[in-house]
């Protein structure tokens, strides 16, 4: 909706006054974006250890951003747009103060974490803006994709076509049971597009993780679904639940769309990783390909899982050396078992990568996918 009411100022007649307005948009989307980008860094290097370094490394440019969202109004038809950078702008000084805040004596990484749920709200803010400003669309594809003027005009189409997008399915977007998609607004119903599930980490919510996931997916047609734990954290001990749920979801998404029944990935981070073995190794799953992330793993899921089920399954390993909580044997002693066990395990570990996530993960995973 959002798309289709601001979609005209892409039409608009120059002006005199036009080339000073487009400035101002300009100087505030332009730090915005920038510091987006380095809230990524940071997100994806952060680390108990050196985390004030790695802040000063990064150096979002947050005072730059302060004084351009503190600009006077704009003039009609500027004026529409306002509100999302604004709100953006926000959430995204919301994330650097609480960053700054845990560098100071004593130094706290638990409150940059906790600061850094501000993302994602930013992302989900600014994202609609993709479909009318330039840079903010170029922003949203991943980096090998971002000189592609092609795709970038197909992703602009004005009005975008039903059911693309990002979209909520649920009446209330922090549910459990709700359930945030992404399809790309270039999607083609003769064409079969992939699929992604990205399962969030313990404690996270799938509204927040689908950003993790959105530019990769964007830039290569791919389907994504990003559904939140009907519990704590994903069944990963418990009754499981989630296994059920995720298929009814896989379900809905093969009524909805063509998808390709050969790339149907499930995807996670931490607990969301853990959960990839659990539920991607049972003898039912409908997931043709899994891609564990930082994930803890025991040798029982791979004696558990029946050979049928094992024979030639395609499984992604990625973990980080820097890992503080799942100490990186752990995903050592995954591939071995699971290669005994007769999987085609591709396997990555990141010299730079701590229990931490990057849209760059994405990339790699998702370029294994489309192999």
């Amino acid at each position: 909706m959002q798309h289709c009411m601001l979609a005209p100022i892409l039409a608009l007649p120059q002006s005199p006054s036009m080339p000073s307005a487009i400035e101002k948009v300009e100087a505030l989307v332009s730090p915005l974006l920038r510091t987006l980008e380095a809230l990524g860094v940071i997100a994806r290097h952060i680390h108990p250890i050196g985390y004030i370094h790695l802040l000063a490394r990064a150096a979002p440019p947050h005072e730059e951003l302060r004084s351009a969202r503190a600009m006077p109004p704009w003039p009609d038809p500027y004026s529409a747009l306002r509100p999302l950078l604004d709100e953006a702008a926000d959430h995204a000084l919301a994330a650097v103060d609480a960053l700054h805040e845990a560098a100071a004596p004593p130094e706290d990484t638990t409150r940059a974490w906790r600061g850094m749920r501000a993302i994602p709200e930013a992302l989900e803010a600014l994202y609609p803006l993709s479909g009318i400003l330039p840079a903010v669309n170029r922003f949203f594809l991943d980096l090998p994709h971002r000189e592609d003027a092609d795709l970038q005009k197909h992703l602009m189409r004005q009005p975008p076509p039903p059911d693309t997008g990002v979209m909520l399915f649920g009446d209330d977007p922090d549910a459990r049971d709700a359930v945030w998609v992404y399809v790309p607004e270039n999607y083609d119903p003769s064409q079969l597009h992939p699929v992604v599930f990205a399962l969030h980490g313990g404690s996270g919510r799938g509204r927040a993780y689908l950003w993790s996931w959105v530019a990769a997916c964007r830039s290569r047609g791919a389907i994504l679904v990003a559904p939140t734990s009907l519990g704590q954290t994903w069944a990963i001990q418990c009754d499981d639940r989630d296994s059920p749920h995720l298929a009814s979801i896989l379900a809905f998404v093969r009524r909805k769309w063509t998808i390709d029944p050969q790339r149907i990935l499930l995807t996670g981070m931490s607990d969301g990783g853990t959960f990839s073995y659990t539920s991607g190794l049972l003898a039912g799953s409908p997931f043709t390909h899994l891609a564990p992330v930082a994930a803890a793993f025991h040798p029982m899921l791979a004696a558990m899982a029946e050979g049928e089920r094992m024979n030639g399954l395609p499984i992604h390993i990625i973990h980080g050396q820097r890992d503080w909580l799942f100490p990186v044997d752990m995903a050592r002693e995954a591939q071995r078992h699971l290669s005994g066990a007769g999987a085609a395990v591709t396997y990555r570990e990141i010299e730079d990568l701590s229990h931490s996530y990057g849209a760059d993960l994405s990339t790699m995973i998702l370029d294994w996918l489309l192999a």
